[in-house]
């Protein structure tokens, strides 16, 4: 059995590299897929498309559109969703991703310090999981193969 596997948080580090890697290491068949993690291709996408906006109001929407389209599409089609919530980056989008997860019922992993406790408890509560690590989420998701 292969299942796929929504990554879902910020763009701005290689954490979905490391998951990857650890999830190799782990033999387990899982195939990821993630939001578009160019971030200048992700702001662009709605001009790439549509044409020239008249101002960033109008760019933002129409990338928004299609960005969210797509992590519609990909996140419907996927088994498990991980949502990694970090320190460094301001975490708007994860908290949008993961909550949709919640709302599709798809089977919700949260990653997050302990220092996210207190901010994140109510999402932490509707997800599925909730771990501190990358090797604790692809534990849980190891034991599916038990």
């Amino acid at each position: 059995m292969e299942l796929t596997v929504y990554l879902a948080g910020q763009i701005h580090d290689t954490w979905r590299e490391d998951v990857k890697k650890k999830a190799k290491e782990k033999n387990l068949p899982l195939v990821f897929v993630a939001p578009q993690t160019n971030h200048e291709r992700s702001d662009n996408i709605g001009e790439e498309i549509l044409g020239k906006q008249p101002g960033n109001l109008y760019k933002d929407g129409a990338a928004s559109d299609i960005n969210n389209f797509r992590t519609q599409v990909l996140m419907q089609k996927s088994d498990i969703v991980i949502a990694l919530f970090g320190e460094k980056y301001k975490q708007w989008n994860t908290a949008m991703d993961a909550s949709t997860a919640i709302a599709m019922n798809k089977p919700t992993i949260i990653i997050r310090p302990e220092s996210l406790i207190h901010p994140l408890k109510e999402l932490s509560n509707k997800a599925n999981v909730t771990v501190e690590t990358v090797d604790q989420a692809l534990d849980v998701i190891r034991y599916l193969f038990e």
